[in-house]
């Protein structure tokens, strides 16, 4: 995991979102969420939020999809925010594929707001239930909803 945690399962979401069926599945429902919290622009981590930020252009030609680096290239524009300009007053959604203890959503967020850019909401996938979403609330103050949990995903886990 991004967070150096070990577990004993693994959640594969970025081969599910690799279906057209299920890409096209996911961008009527984070577009949905974008709408729903009055939000313009979609994005998050990449490589993790990536597909899940990009699927809601499927959906609505309304909304932009932005990715968030992990680090600033040494070259070239040396952006955190990679995708069509997103202006300040723009309410942006933050995305993620899977969410275990919150901290690449805090990073994306943090490098957000380095960026005068608004967090309406946080949406992920698959919510872990190993603290993200309590980190996530505490550090940002927004909404926190997740699409499903590891306890529908995978309920005869070894760990439950």
């Amino acid at each position: 995991m991004s967070s150096g945690a070990e577990a004993e399962y693994y959640i594969d979401a970025k081969r599910a979102l690799g279906n057209p069926t299920v890409f096209a599945a996911l961008g009527v429902l984070i577009a949905a969420a974008a709408h729903h919290f009055d939000a313009r622009a979609v994005g998050g981590l990449t490589m993790g939020a990536d597909p899940v930020a990009y699927s809601s252009l499927t959906a609505s030609s309304d909304l932009t999809a932005f990715s968030v680096r992990k680090e600033r290239k040494d070259h070239g524009l040396q952006r955190w925010i990679e995708g069509p300009v997103i202006s300040s007053e723009d309410r942006c959604l933050v995305v993620d594929d899977v969410v275990t203890r919150g901290g690449s959503v805090v990073d994306a967020i943090n490098r957000m707001w380095s960026e005068n850019l608004q967090v309406a909401a946080v949406v992920t996938v698959v919510d872990r239930l190993a603290g993200g979403r309590a980190r996530i609330e505490k550090a940002a103050n927004v909404p926190f909803v997740a699409l499903t949990t590891v306890d529908d995903v995978f309920p005869e886990r070894p760990d439950r």
